[in-house]
């Protein structure tokens, strides 16, 4: 799956230009730079490679979606709708720009059940936010249509998906702006990065402002530069741009192994009865960075996890009970456990939201398995993990069997 496995001679040539020059900040020191901009470099690299109109560099994928959100006009009071599954960081980020996080239900694509949004739409909705896990994507037309009906904005969080796409289009350009991550474990890698994409110039605008202490970025010297609003350091810098230009130009190269061994794992799987598999919103567009299945029952599914880890299979992730990905674990935000204090009227309302059941994601996280794809396997490597892994989940089907 990431990057980082394929780290090589690119990466170190990029990185190399940046460390003769010895200017790592993307900002200003123009002639000591001999003109190399890696981070420019990177941005204009984004916009071709995806088909965006612009694109900001920032310092995570953190970054981006507080970034993204702030140049969208999202703040105080404002309720955003979210799936229950993503990564803890997307919450983190509707709360850093003052906004509600409303989670609400996925279904079998492992993304936003468009039903479920429709239902959570309230007077105070600014906007919804898919996320597209795993290296697959969400239910765009629908969710696209619901924004367009409610008037709400459409922010895509494609950080797991970066190279997926929605009937011909990469996922993070579809909606008013989308955002990327970078870091280590990413398709690809910048160690540390994000970046906010949009074909939008006002929205890319207030992106680069914001994400430089409101810097307008308008004349030659830094130090004059006027500040048009508020902003915050989420710059990133030449090194870690370096390292992601390097990869974001081998990023066919990665998909193209992903895509392989996934097909390879998929294609063995399929022929254990009982199995089925995460509903693909357009298959063509699936990344191939993990394969996510379902067993027929919470109880098969974890006999599978324990099967797998006896036979030393790897990389199997059952996120109903991962701290950091599905809802049901976040203890230190159903706890409240902040280490600055939210209003209270904001913080109400957040509880509100985290301490809510969500029967029908559990009902399908709990019966849930990804494994991750390498891009490290070659083909007999790919289909000896996927005869031990059909061997484990044979086992798990046959041992529990009514009667059995």
């Amino acid at each position: 799956m990431p990057g980082y496995e394929l780290f090589g001679a690119q990466e170190r040539k990029e990185v190399n230009d940046v460390l003769e020059t010895g200017i790592l900040m993307r900002y200003g020191f123009d002639g000591a730079r001999n003109g190399t901009w890696k981070a420019k470099e990177l941005e204009q690299e984004i916009c071709k490679t995806f088909g965006v109109g612009y694109a900001q560099l920032v310092s995570s994928g953190t970054a981006a979606l507080t970034t993204a959100m702030a140049a969208l006009g999202i703040g105080a009071g404002d309720e955003i709708i979210m799936p229950a599954f993503t990564f803890v960081a997307s919450f983190e980020a509707v709360l850093s720009v003052g906004a509600i996080p409303v989670m609400v239900d996925i279904d079998e694509t492992l993304t936003l059940d468009p039903k479920a949004v429709e239902a959570a739409i309230t007077h105070r909705t600014k906007a919804v936010m898919p996320v597209h896990m795993c290296g697959s994507m969400a239910q765009m037309d629908e969710l696209k249509a619901i924004c367009d009906i409610h008037k709400l904005l459409l922010l895509e969080d494609a950080c797991q998906a970066i190279g997926a796409s929605y009937k011909g289009k990469s996922v993070g350009t579809i909606g008013h702006a989308g955002t990327f991550s970078f870091d280590f474990v990413k398709i690809i890698t910048c160690a540390e990065g994000g970046a906010v994409i949009t074909n939008n110039e006002a929205v890319y605008k207030k992106c680069d402002q914001f994400s430089d202490h409101g810097h307008d970025h308008a004349g030659k010297d830094r130090g004059a530069d006027l500040h048009p609003y508020l902003g915050y350091n989420f710059r990133i810098s030449e090194l870690h741009a370096a390292v992601g230009l390097a990869q974001v130009r081998r990023l066919n190269e990665f998909l193209t192994l992903q895509k392989r061994n996934h097909s390879i794992i998929k294609n063995t799987l399929e022929k254990v009865e009982g199995l089925t598999f995460r509903r693909i919103p357009d298959p063509a567009g699936d990344a191939g960075s993990f394969l996510s299945f379902f067993l027929p029952t919470e109880d098969m599914a974890r006999d599978a996890v324990a099967g797998f880890n006896a036979a030393n299979i790897g990389g199997n992730f059952y996120w109903y009970d991962n701290n950091w990905h599905y809802i049901r674990k976040w203890q230190h935000l159903q706890s409240g456990s902040w280490m600055h204090r939210l209003h209270d009227d904001m913080k109400k309302q957040v509880m509100h939201y985290t301490n809510q059941a969500f029967a029908m994601s559990d009902a399908i996280m709990s019966r849930c398995i990804s494994s991750s794809i390498s891009l490290l396997w070659d083909e007999a490597q790919a289909q000896e993990r996927a005869d031990k892994m059909a061997e484990v989940l044979r086992k798990v089907m046959v041992g529990n069997r009514v009667g059995a």
